[in-house]
């Protein structure tokens, strides 16, 4: 970001917009692995030019990794019984047939939501770095904001929503001091960032006309 505006010469905006989440073309092209509803390679790249497929890690990762990468970015349950099932059955090369794995993997399925939806969501946060690419965007915005500039992030489920949370509240907060130091208020730095309001989801009617607006989370920080 600091780059690609630097090459314009740009070194400061009025604001930043980051919507974070899937695009809609990217789930419906079955070439891209994203989506268990539609059969497909298992790649899940975001970037189809460099790096693993999901296939691949899959193929390589032990059981341990796996099951870690499930639990942390899918806050899966039963991480351990669908890792398991994978390395029995590998290779792994399609979105069918992983969606197949994990379906008789899982022992207890939540009402509206398909058995694989959390393996996915693990496997392509994981495949693409994106909490990690998160995490070097929002000091990258915050820095390139004018006063009065304002920061928002649209995210789309609770990992991605925690790391946007915990960076306005440790940027919006002066006094990083240890407890119990004798330091006056007015001699605290002032903090980069002022949190605006609080986090707004969607309503009942834009769900309604866009159901993959539901999980949407936008919050919004200033530059002070």
């Amino acid at each position: 970001m600091t780059q690609a505006l630097a090459a314009r010469g740009i070194r400061h905006v009025a604001g930043v917009l980051l919507d974070v989440g899937m695009s809609s073309p990217q789930l419906e092209e079955p070439a891209r692995g994203f989506s268990f509803m539609r059969d497909g390679p298992l790649d899940m790249r975001m970037d189809t030019t460099r790096g693993e497929t999901a296939a691949e890690w899959l193929d390589r990762a032990d059981e341990k990794e796996i099951r870690e990468v499930i639990f942390r970015y899918g806050e899966e349950r039963f991480a351990k019984q669908i890792a398991a099932a994978i390395v029995a059955a590998r290779p792994v090369g399609t979105t069918r047939q992983l969606a197949e794995i994990v379906g008789r993997a899982v022992r207890t399925r939540e009402p509206g939501q398909h058995p694989a939806t959390r393996t996915f969501q693990a496997l392509r946060i994981h495949v693409n770095q994106e909490l990690e690419e998160l995490e070097m965007t929002l000091p990258q915005a915050a820095a390139l904001l004018e006063p009065g500039g304002r920061l928002a992030v649209v995210s789309f489920h609770s990992l991605e929503d925690r790391v946007v949370k915990s960076f306005i509240r440790a940027r919006s907060t002066a006094d990083t001091f240890p407890k119990g130091v004798p330091v006056r208020a007015a001699d605290l730095p002032t903090p980069q960032l002022r949190a605006v309001g609080k986090a707004i989801r969607a309503s009942d009617d834009e769900v309604r006309r866009n159901p993959r607006a539901r999980s949407a989370v936008l919050r919004v920080a200033e530059k002070n």
